[in-house]
């Protein structure tokens, strides 16, 4: 048997005209698409899960008691590192074998629970989006970086929810240090948008250092006339401090490759200063830690330069990360919040192979800029001394999305309360990483590269409708074509083939039609819920 889904994936439009809807969809607890799926929805507009009751029930009495004996919620703190690989920190198969030591990373691990089903967004500001507001990218429109000279149709932040407004509005401080890449016109910057603090920078670190990096750009920056015209975009060039208020000030003009390379580690000290700061208050504060490294173009700072084995500067930057992340650990101990504190550490994709050798590894096919697992498989690190057990390892499925759902419920904001216009696609972790031995609670990850439904992972299956084809090696983004895969989705077992190097297909897997239901009823969503065009 052949089955095409070719016609419901060119666009969204395709999709929802393509798609056959029952009308039962209608009401408020569409049943399951296919008979391979586990996931129970509870309403239209939030994305079915895998219930788990006994296992929820262990979690919120372990928050009950944290809460009673505390009288408090948990502070809860994100790293996010720009552009790492899988393949980079030690516990996932990097460290010392790539010449690039990263203890605390490996500490972080061993003493918490090491997810090796993450995933990202294809690319950074689609993460980062879905992130702060639980919802695919496809649905706010933001489906790529707002690069310098882009003129978008309207606020992709417009009528939006962030999970730091929520937290904010229910007691918690909420900052972002470091990148934020979602925009910086006025009324899209971080602190415009639910976090009442931002230290930091609105682009990627390139960005920054390309009008001054001779080497690399030697076209803009040895023409007066281009680097003027460059100029004239007005790209903030700057170190900002926000506050809610609006009050927005330029703590440092970035103008040199040396200020950047120093970026990280003023983003480390203001973390820890301000640690200091809310030890000594009684709200729970939610803190972003975006850093700056590792996208290319990678300066170490002076501290780290060869302070690899490897001596590359991607590798010396990566040790400089894994450093700062054991210095704002042992903050946290220092100041006796460890316990009081749930963490995550991950990346916001793949590495970036085109700038190879300034660039991460991943074992998986792809890169950066795709959505097969090197692009969007990822680290995922979830610590919380006494809450959840050290040294676990699980692959249950978990999406960076799972942090906007997983984060209001440690913060006490109830789903109910969220309007219901607008379509959620995250899943509420919690019990998954607090319970013993817990089980996820994500049947689906769903992979968009732009507007374009790619790919579905569900259980151990992976089936792609459109590939990304590097035509030069580890060209992803820059010498890559997007095709659809023919009479059938490309469908791989992972765990027989992790690199998705040759499809089971419909000859060796019974779930082609089941998968194939699943993704049509992923698009339907879209017919009730269409997605902003912010012209991107």
């Amino acid at each position: 048997m052949f089955f095409s889904l070719k016609p419901m994936c060119t666009a969204v439009a395709l999709v929802c005209s393509s798609v056959l809807v029952n009308d039962a969809w209608a009401q408020d607890a569409p049943p399951p698409a296919s008979k391979l799926s586990r996931a129970v929805a509870q309403n239209d507009y939030m994305q079915p899960a895998i219930p788990r009751p006994e296992q929820d029930a262990l979690a919120a009495e372990k928050l009950a008691a944290f809460e009673a004996k505390t009288g408090k919620k948990p502070n809860i703190l994100i790293f996010i590192v720009d552009d790492m690989g899988f393949g980079d920190p030690g516990v996932y198969g990097g460290g010392e074998v790539i010449g690039a030591a990263t203890p605390h990373i490996d500490d972080l691990a061993a003493e918490g629970l090491r997810l090796t089903s993450t995933y990202s967004q294809y690319t950074c500001t689609p993460t980062r989006a879905a992130i702060y507001t639980g919802r695919l990218p496809m649905r706010t429109g933001l489906i790529r970086p707002i690069l310098a000279g882009d003129n978008i149709k309207q606020n992709p932040w417009e009528g939006e929810l962030s999970v730091a407004g929520l937290l904010s509005d229910a007691g918690y401080h909420t900052m972002l240090v470091g990148k934020w890449h979602i925009g910086e016109g006025e009324g899209m910057r971080p602190h415009d948008v639910g976090f009442d603090e931002f230290y930091g920078f609105y682009k990627a670190q390139k960005e920054y250092t390309q009008d001054v990096y001779q080497m690399r750009f030697p076209d803009l920056v040895l023409d007066e006339d281009k680097l003027a015209r460059y100029h004239s975009i007005g790209s903030d060039n700057n170190l900002i401090f926000g506050q809610k208020d609006g009050t927005t000030q330029v703590i440092e003009n970035i103008d040199s490759i040396e200020k950047m390379a120093e970026g990280d580690k003023m983003l480390r000290d203001y973390t820890l200063k301000r640690l200091e700061e809310l030890a000594q208050g009684d709200k729970p504060f939610y803190l972003s830690h975006s850093f700056m490294k590792l996208h290319a173009d990678n300066f170490p700072s002076k501290e780290f330069v060869g302070k690899s084995a490897s001596k590359f500067p991607y590798r010396d930057n990566l040790v400089e990360v894994d450093a700062y992340v054991g210095d704002i650990m042992a903050k946290l101990e220092t100041l006796g919040l460890l316990e009081e504190t749930f963490v995550f550490f991950t990346s916001d994709n793949g590495p970036q192979m085109d700038s190879w050798p300034d660039s991460g590894y991943t074992p998986f096919r792809g890169a950066k800029g795709t959505t097969w697992e090197g692009g969007v498989r990822v680290p995922g690190i979830a610590y919380w001394k006494g809450m959840i057990e050290p040294g676990r390892t699980s692959d249950g499925l978990f999406d960076l999305m799972d942090l906007f759902n997983t984060s209001l419920t440690l913060g006490g904001v109830s789903f109910a309360d969220l309007p219901n216009d607008r379509y959620y696609d995250g899943v509420d972790q919690t019990s998954f990483l607090l319970a013993e031995n817990g089980e996820s609670l994500r049947e689906h990850v769903y992979n968009w590269l732009g507007s374009k439904l790619t790919a579905m992972r569900m259980r151990e299956y992976k089936a792609h409708l459109f590939v990304a084809m590097a035509q030069e090696k580890f060209l992803w983004i820059d010498m890559a074509t997007v095709v659809p895969t023919g009479l059938a989705p490309w469908l791989f077992n992972l765990y027989v083939d992790p690199k998705e190097e040759y499809p089971v297909g419909h000859r060796m897997n019974a779930w082609t039609a089941s998968l194939g239901a699943e993704l049509k009823a992923h698009a339907a969503t879209f017919k009730k819920f269409p997605p902003k065009d912010l012209g991107l």
